[in-house]
């Protein structure tokens, strides 16, 4: 299993929130090309990098950044944010990026996502945010009449690369991660599952490692590793004792 550190940029800057809330927000490093170095330096396969701005207006903000990022490490980067659109979608990836993370089209845009599939397989990862059973889309602040597990049926038809789930309530709080949902929705589709949100401890890290025979292959960590809970090296290791 594959520990991905998370990079959310607000400003330019890297940032976390608390359950995707934009007033609940601690700066972590006004440099996130050091961040992006750090992570790879210290031995992580790639980097989860949001472009939060995107996701609350519905246009990438921070590309250049993102460009910068993809420019400074030798290891992949999946970004998401705001990428309504195939102009977006081919710059985002113009700008060395692997894989682009769609959410809100998978409910909201079908045809964009279908689009943006043919076009790029195996370069879309979709992104499934889950609040009280529900999918959140528009960076979080509505959320549609259809369940992650529904959602997840849906896209595992098309040629993506993963499916990315993350419980919103979870997410930044450091109260333990979704496993049921996590399991629930990774047992119902045979593309790769990678968890997010709520991860604390090298437990839960473990816990989650757990759950690789039902197609659970990485997992998102973003306040933890931030907030010194455990080092990148400490949470590799816990992931590959299982």
């Amino acid at each position: 299993m594959q520990v991905i550190p998370a990079i959310d940029l607000r400003g330019g800057r890297c940032v976390r929130l608390v359950q995707g809330q934009a007033a609940r927000q601690t700066v972590y490093d006004t440099d996130p090309v050091s961040v992006a170095q750090r992570w790879a330096e210290a031995g992580a396969p790639r980097l989860h990098v949001v472009d939060l701005d995107g996701a609350f207006t519905g246009k990438m903000h921070n590309l250049a950044v993102i460009a910068q990022l993809a420019r400074s490490v030798a290891i992949p980067l999946q970004v998401g944010g705001g990428i309504r659109d195939l102009a977006t979608l081919q710059a985002v990836f113009d700008s060395g990026v692997q894989w682009a993370v769609l959410g809100t089209a998978a409910v909201a845009q079908w045809e964009f996502l279908e689009a943006a599939v043919a076009r790029f397989p195996g370069r879309v990862c979709v992104g499934i945010d889950s609040r009280d059973g529900r999918v959140a889309v528009q960076g979080w602040q509505e959320t549609a009449a259809v369940t992650p597990q529904a959602v997840a049926a849906r896209v595992a038809a098309l040629d993506i690369a993963a499916i990315i789930y993350t419980n919103i309530l979870r997410d930044g709080t450091l109260q333990g991660p979704d496993l049921s949902g996590i399991a629930a929705l990774a047992q119902g589709v045979s593309v790769p599952v990678i968890a997010s949100g709520g991860v604390a401890t090298l437990e839960d890290l473990r816990r989650l490692a757990a759950l690789q025979p039902l197609g659970v292959t990485g997992v998102i960590v973003g306040k933890a590793l931030y907030e010194g809970r455990f080092s990148y090296q400490q949470a590799q290791a816990a992931v590959q004792a299982e």
